[in-house]
């Protein structure tokens, strides 16, 4: 890693330390909580600090519960004719929090723009994207990072940049109370009491090179109820067709929740649930990390770099020659990688796990 410093940096460096630090976070749910140990690593290291997290408006009932945070700011973002005027306010609304530390997380221009714009005197993150001059502790990631998983990635910077020593292994998100008792009123009329429940998220935001065939998941439902065991399909407002669609083919009392939660909400159903199986995903990565018996299906992307690390995680993946490939969509159109890895891999890694019997 090649490393610059700055005499504002080195005179933090020397102070006692930062006494209002910001996290810019990341844009995507599963990432969001592969960042979860850098926010333990910096609340370990500036134990008096003030700590807030920058972060998606979409993705901000994911710190409702959490004791790792002090503060919440959500960001909104519009089309292209409002995005200047809106980075000028959050820029605006950062200044007057007077920050002394940011770390930044995303590896994009913008995000390292909106903190400079802030006026915070110390910026660290990624030299990356053309943005190295507006970060005051900057670093490139040499190839050896880049192989490592993702979770390295974000603490390699951390160390490089301020020093801050970090532990890899995964943080248990915090789940807030309202939002279970929420969750539990929800399930109390929808499901089945005598059966076990087991999440299922068979849609993935990138594309289909990461979505399990339908009709493996229909017939994995289907399998699910004949062992007494009752499958909730989750998933944001766009995947409510598809979750519907294998809800309805697998003929049985498959509840659909897709749509319905926000992500606190998502992570309260989740902790109420004997399992999970789904596809790489948001979902997939908060169920692991919450410590559920999880089974997560991998296509087009790498878990080595972006597997869920919870304790209880099998992942199914196949490494055909073509993997991976880390497209959106199989230029091959045959998507063997995911096709290949039959129902019946998925019920017994739950099997092995202790989600069903």
């Amino acid at each position: 890693m090649d490393l610059d410093a700055s005499p504002v940096e080195t005179a933090l460096k020397r102070a006692p330390g930062p006494s209002r630090i910001l996290v810019h976070e990341v844009n995507w749910l599963g990432d969001l909580v592969m960042t979860l140990p850098v926010l333990a690593a910096l609340r370990r290291a500036f134990p008096a600090a003030r700590l807030a997290v920058l972060v998606d408006y979409r993705l901000a009932a994911f710190f409702d519960g959490s004791a790792l945070v002090d503060e919440v700011i959500a960001l909104r973002r519009g089309g292209k004719r409002l995005a200047a005027v809106e980075l000028i306010r959050a820029a605006a609304q950062l200044r007057t929090r007077r920050f002394d530390l940011a770390v930044v997380l995303p590896n994009s221009f913008v995000s390292a723009l909106r903190v400079a714009l802030a006026g915070i005197p110390v910026r660290a993150g990624f030299a990356r994207d053309g943005r190295g001059w507006m970060l005051t502790r900057r670093v490139t990631p040499d190839a050896q990072l880049m192989r490592r998983h993702q979770v390295h990635y974000w603490l390699g910077m951390l160390k490089a940049t301020l020093g801050v020593e970090s532990d890899p292994k995964q943080i248990a998100p915090e789940v807030a109370p309202h939002h279970l008792e929420r969750m539990r009123r929800w399930l109390a009329v929808r499901r089945n009491e005598r059966s076990k429940l087991l999440a299922v998220a068979p849609a993935a935001a990138y594309g289909p090179a990461k979505e399990w065939p339908r009709e493996h998941y229909v017939e994995l439902i289907s399998s699910l109820a004949q062992r007494d065991v009752q499958a909730v399909l989750v998933g944001g407002a766009g995947d409510i067709a598809r979750c519907e669609a294998i809800a309805t083919s697998a003929s049985c009392d498959a509840i659909v929740a897709a749509g319905q939660t926000d992500v606190g909400e998502l992570m309260a159903l989740l902790s109420l649930c004997d399992g999970f199986v789904g596809n790489d995903s948001g979902a997939a990565h908060l169920a692991s990390a919450l410590g559920i018996p999880t089974v997560a299906i991998f296509g087009s992307t790498n878990p080595a770099r972006t597997g869920p690390l919870g304790p209880r995680t099998t992942i199914l993946y196949k490494a055909i020659e073509c993997s991976p490939c880390l497209a959106r969509t199989c230029r091959f159109g045959h998507y063997q990688c995911l096709r290949a890895i039959e129902p019946r891999a998925a019920l017994s890694a739950l099997a092995n796990l202790g989600a069903i019997g």
